[in-house]
């Protein structure tokens, strides 16, 4: 199942058409994107067993009718150096435990934006995201995926400067900018994936000259620590809740890295996209 924030109204999305949750299921369930978590199970079950014939017309759509998936996650998690190839095209050990930020929420978007440039080093992340769809603290990792609502798209755009001044680093206020976490175009459930461990991951960019450079593609089975193992590491400490977002770390190919550095100017388009989920579009402003 693919669920998305259409014009603020949950849906269900099947290929280019919109379901309207709150019309289909006779007001059972809110047409509130945000409010669906705290019922997650339940939903997912209705959804799978509704009697189809009784769904409203659907709807056309387009991308700039996409909100974020969650669109009030009160915890946004990001997982650092995720990738062995990125930790190394930064010059750091590979991490022995899970590096953890946040993203703070006021910075989570739809997935289509313009994206206003605070600065002169503001870089890219293309990251699988995790929403979290049963909370809990203590979560086996056994059991993790019992906790997983789906995935989504997400950059983990980062203003460098901000992010490495001072001792120590700045990590989650250089990343949390307006506009800084965008999200979607959909959330995918587990099933709607061959093997949700390996998915293709990449950003490309676009210049004012409409020269386009693919600056990212990996594997999400690249991933040092894999989702079930992130999720129970971060239920020992915190409890996870419904709605959640955790940003898994990206693969190499980022404009710090690169040699000399390259960031993003006036008038880029970052294209990002995960194989089975969809594709967010940046647009840069000076």
């Amino acid at each position: 199942m693919r669920v998305a924030n259409i014009r603020g109204r949950l849906s269900i999305v099947e290929g280019a058409l919109a379901i309207d949750v709150a019309t289909a299921s006779g007001g059972a369930f809110s047409s509130e994107p945000a409010e669906v978590f705290a019922r997650w199970e339940e939903f997912t079950t209705w959804a799978a067993n509704r009697d189809r014939s009784e769904d409203p017309e659907p709807a056309t759509y387009d991308d700039t009718d996409l909100g974020a998936p969650s669109p009030a996650a009160r915890q946004v998690f990001g997982i650092g150096l995720n990738y062995a190839d990125h930790a190394a095209e930064s010059g750091l050990p590979i991490p022995e435990q899970p590096v953890v930020f946040t993203k703070f929420a006021s910075s989570v978007t739809g997935p289509v934006t313009d994206v206003a440039l605070p600065g002169a080093t503001v870089d890219w992340e293309a990251e699988l995201v995790v929403v979290i769809g049963r909370g809990g603290r203590g979560i086996p990792v056994e059991d993790a995926a019992e906790h997983v609502a789906g995935y989504t798209v997400g950059q983990d755009l980062s203003e460098r400067t901000v992010q490495w001044q001072g001792q120590p680093a700045q990590f989650s206020i250089g990343k949390s900018f307006a506009g800084f976490a965008p999200t979607g175009p959909v959330i995918a459930t587990l099933d709607e994936f061959a093997d949700p461990d390996r998915l293709r991951i990449s950003a490309a960019i676009t210049g004012d000259d409409g020269a386009r450079t693919t600056v990212q593609d990996g594997f999400t089975d690249q991933l040092i620590f894999g989702v079930p193992e992130i999720i129970s590491r971060l239920s020992q400490v915190v409890e996870l809740l419904p709605g959640d977002l955790i940003f898994t770390g990206t693969p190499p190919g980022v404009g710090a890295g690169m040699k000399p550095p390259r960031f993003l100017i006036d008038g880029d388009v970052l294209l990002t996209e995960i194989e089975g989920i969809g594709q967010l579009r940046q647009r840069f402003v000076g």
